[in-house]
């Protein structure tokens, strides 16, 4: 099977490092998906491993399609019965982008038509149920070039299952994973997060460096589908689970001003399994100190989308300007969607990488550590 990763903005290089690790070396990249072949295995594998991916398509096929005749002809050509019941639940996701097929609705209605007119004489029948497992059908139709998928995941793979609790400006847990891979952490070095907020830094640091596989505690789409194979994510399952190091011994500091941020964050560490190897503090960031000589220190701190909260937001950053000036041999890494980040912050970033939070733009503003 061809299997794509859609993959957000900026974010391409880490996913296919990622993917590099798990033994796929050939993953091109195109109109914001990884594209890699596999079977089952490879389904559950990718579902349960990545980091930083969205999600896992299977693509049925491709084809170029200017009119909805073409394009009800070309998806009702597709074997659906392999892959669904009459009982399975059929939604539709799509996008276009630069198509004469440009009503996203309307193309969706002409799939979602043949879909069903296929199913119903392949089962003759007159109706389908659409009562149990759920198939998410997805369409993208760049430049008339038709993309038809299924998608084996369900919730998106951000959703890991340990971050329950609501606390302000979340940072999703893909995104989250994916700048910790973009800095010099690893296992033997300290990392700190002075302003965790509810925690997802500290918790995903912990979970790469005991080598949990991010997916390990949560359901997908495809364990539901007839047609899946339910062995193969088993057997995936069980050497994630052997491949988890229990034994190790991490530093990893997540501090934050506001005591419930705090609560949150060591709920949402116990609920990921991680609580014991990273300490936690009610403090104030300017507080923040080590005793060891290097570290890597990332955060995320609130960017001042209210006219009334910049004066504010320009204090914090100096703060942490100032702070990280006392931590000459750490690697800092801030993100931050204020674009007069660097000038508050008193330092002009080594590099810095665009990316979005919540559909607002940011830089990922990066301070390696000269020595």
């Amino acid at each position: 099977m061809k299997l794509l990763i859609p993959v957000a903005f900026g974010l391409e290089a880490v996913v296919k490092r990622q993917l590099k690790k798990l033994g796929y070396c050939h993953a091109p990249a195109t109109n914001g998906r990884i594209a890699v072949e596999g079977d089952w295995t490879d389904v559950a594998r990718l579902n349960l491993w990545l980091r930083s991916g969205e999600r896992v398509l299977i693509e049925l096929t491709s084809f170029h399609a200017e009119t909805f005749d073409a394009l009800y002809d070309a998806v009702q050509g597709i074997c659906w019965e392999e892959w669904m019941t009459p009982h399975s639940r059929i939604l539709l996701d799509g996008k276009s982008y630069k198509s004469t097929l440009a009503a996203i609705k309307a193309s969706g209605g002409v799939i979602k038509k043949a879909i069903v007119d296929r199913l119903t004489r392949k089962f003759r029948l007159t109706t389908l149920p659409e009562d149990r497992e759920r198939f998410t059908v997805g369409f993208s139709i760049y430049e008339n070039e038709v993309s038809v998928t299924l998608d084996t995941t369900g919730d998106s793979l951000h959703k890991r299952g340990y971050r329950t609790l609501a606390y302000t400006a979340p940072l999703k847990e893909t995104l989250a994973a994916a700048l910790i891979d973009m800095t010099y952490y690893f296992p033997e070095r300290a990392f700190a997060d002075p302003m965790c907020g509810s925690g997802t830094l500290p918790v995903e640091a912990a979970i790469k460096s005991l080598n949990i596989a991010p997916g390990r505690n949560r359901d997908f789409d495809f364990l539901h589908w007839p047609c899946a194979d339910k062995a193969a994510f088993a057997a995936a399952k069980s050497d994630a689970l052997d491949l988890e190091i229990r034994d190790a011994r991490l530093d990893i500091f997540a501090g934050d001003i506001n005591e419930k941020a705090v609560s949150i964050a060591r709920y949402h560490a116990k609920q990921a399994g991680v609580e014991k190897q990273i300490r936690f503090k009610v403090a104030d960031l300017r507080n923040f100190t080590s005793a060891r000589d290097h570290g890597v220190l990332i955060t995320n701190p609130p960017y001042g989308e209210r006219l009334e909260d910049e004066a504010s937001v320009r204090e914090t950053y100096k703060a942490l300007g100032q702070m990280t000036k006392a931590l000459p041999d750490w690697n800092v890494y801030i993100l931050s969607g204020c674009p007069a980040f660097e000038r508050a912050f008193g330092r002009r970033a080594d590099k810095t990488h665009k990316v979005y939070n919540a559909n607002i733009e940011c830089g990922f503003y990066c301070y390696p550590s000269k020595t």
